[in-house]
């Protein structure tokens, strides 16, 4: 049973219950000081955490004197050298769960932190309605714009107990298992631990083995942990080098695992929910990368999640959304990869259904040559929640303008009657709303039918986005761009500008306030337009010296 939780007075604290924190760490002697004393620095009703472990995996740079060097200064830290690289992150875990002495245990990858209050929020959670899971929410923080993204929002809005995971599927969409906090009798009661050696997606095993033991689960909303994403590291982490089909494999093989484990256990309602997460997330965020890929890549990645997806249940492809389902259906009707561009684009978030626009007996399909492939729920989804499609092609100049053209997505738009756009950029560095551009919509005449569209045209106020004396007005500073739509019939939506025509390209540009102005508007992974912006004469020193550096 879940239930949501009124505020109640503090714990009851006893002196048994302290908590260890593991931290692994290979070659990273840059990052891991500060991980090891955002662990060190954390406050329990008790006091501190009883004591941090860290692994050095046979690193070969700094690393292991760096942890060295802090544990002479501090009692509660111990460090373990393993003599050989495991190759992965499993067995130094592992290593360090099986050193730990407090009745709780967390992990921290070396590179990442925990804020202020994360072990005290989540002990405290656990004592109260005795679970031996704790969990809170991560932060994705994008270094260096330093811009945060929630991970899995929805699990973490507000305080709940679930007496085990089967009153709460919805759990295994969170597969991390850094922000969490385990009774370390209840790991060691069931057997939990994480695959050994170089195994990747380690946690999404020891997350449903976790699970799948059935534990009284408590949430909070409290920021537990930040993930670092560092995305011009010179070594990526697993969860960013995709770049080898090699990381699909392993995604696949984990996530099958866990669905067995979920099956063997009894827990089917955990295996079909997981099954869903695939879909959803996993699916959907590498078809979003397809485009940018090799051809021999998308080949052997098509042949895979086509014999993966085959063992899918109809019922499991039913439950993802749309988006997700449409795509899993393209790839199990077609032998070769196709239409990479459109399933991109319909991969984005939000997505994005572009032309062509097919039918087949009355039915919206995927092309006049899938029919098999409906796209089912476009009659009934609420309009906030359409694919629509808003192609934005850029002119930079001395009057920088955006062409707009709103598609019509099987005659639900022309119901409703589109009147108006608001185009609105927000700096991507800390979401702050910068101008709102205002035009009315037109219905284009040479559009009809499924093909419908709407124009629009409006100017763009580059000066404005830079503010006068800031640091980071020489700095390219991304922004992006949402469309809001408003109808006749009192409905409207949001949605991202797809990135269309020849002017993506850097433009210096002379301006009154600033004297130059550096304007590059390009396309995101997933096709959706942004904008860079600079100001002076050192961003375009910058910028020079970078290419020459080049």
């Amino acid at each position: 049973m879940k239930e949501a939780l009124e505020p109640l007075p503090g714990p009851t604290i006893t002196p048994s219950a302290q908590v260890s924190i593991v931290v692994i760490a290979f070659n990273d002697a840059v990052h891991v000081g500060d991980a090891v004393r955002s662990a060190l620095a954390q406050v329990v009703p008790e006091g501190t955490v009883a004591e941090v472990i860290a692994v050095n995996d046979a690193s070969t740079d700094g690393t292991g004197a760096t942890l060295d060097d802090l544990a002479r200064t501090e009692p509660r830290l111990r460090v373990l050298h393993r003599a050989e690289n495991s190759g992965g992150c499993g067995t130094p875990r592992n290593d360090g769960l099986r050193a730990a002495t407090g009745r709780f245990v967390m992990f921290l990858d070396s590179d990442d932190v925990l804020p202020e209050g994360a072990v005290g929020a989540l002990l405290a959670a656990a004592l109260r309605h005795d679970a031996p899971v704790a969990a809170g929410a991560c932060v994705r923080r994008e270094l260096p714009a330093r811009r945060d993204v929630p991970w899995q929002p929805a699990l973490y809005r507000e305080a709940a107990v679930y007496d085990s995971a089967d009153a709460g599927p919805q759990l295994v969409r969170d597969t991390l298992c850094v922000n969490k906090l385990y009774a370390r009798g209840f790991l060691a009661e069931h057997g939990i631990v994480f695959p050994e050696g170089r195994y990747t997606y380690e946690d999404f095993v020891f997350t449903a083995r976790v699970l799948a033991a059935a534990p009284r689960v408590a949430t909070v909303p409290d920021p537990v942990y930040i993930w670092h994403v560092r995305r011009s590291a010179a070594q990526q982490s697993i969860s960013l080098a995709r770049n080898d089909v090699a990381n699909w494999q392993a995604r696949i093989d984990a996530h099958h695992t866990s669905v067995r484990i979920f099956l063997d256990a009894g827990h089917k309602a955990l295996a079909h929910a997981a099954s869903t997460k695939f879909l959803d997330h996993d699916l959907r965020m590498y078809v979003r990368e397809l485009h940018t890929r090799g051809a021999d890549y998308r080949t052997e990645w098509w042949r895979l999640t086509r014999d993966y997806l085959a063992g899918f249940d109809e019922a499991d492809l039913r439950a993802a959304r749309a988006p997700a389902r449409w795509l899993a259906r393209v790839v199990l009707a077609s032998p070769a990869p196709r239409d990479l561009d459109r399933l991109t684009q319909l991969a984005a978030r939000p997505g994005r259904l572009i032309p062509p626009y097919a039918e087949a007996d009355g039915r919206a399909v995927w092309s006049a040559d899938l029919p098999e492939v409906e796209l089912d729920a476009l009659g009934t989804k609420p309009m906030h929640r359409l694919p629509v499609t808003i192609d934005a092609e850029p002119l930079v100049g001395p009057r920088s303008t955006l062409r707009l053209r709103v598609h019509d997505l099987y005659g639900r738009l022309a119901a409703a009657g589109p009147a108006g756009i608001d185009v609105e950029l927000r700096r991507r560095r800390d979401d702050r709303r910068g101008p709102v551009h205002t035009a009315q919509l037109t219905a284009d005449p040479a559009a009809t039918g499924t093909e419908g569209c709407w124009t629009a045209e409006v100017v763009l106020d580059l000066a404005a986005l830079i503010e006068r004396g800031s640091e980071h007005a020489a700095d390219p500073e991304p922004w992006d761009l949402m469309a809001e739509v408003r109808c006749a019939d009192g409905s409207g939506f949001r949605a991202s500008l797809r990135a269309t025509g020849p002017g993506l390209r850097r433009r210096v540009l002379p301006s009154r306030r600033h004297l130059l102005l550096l304007a590059q508007p390009y396309a995101t992974t997933g096709g959706a337009l942004s904008l860079r912006v600079a100001a002076g004469l050192r961003s375009v020193w910058r910028i020079t010296a970078r290419r020459l550096g080049r």
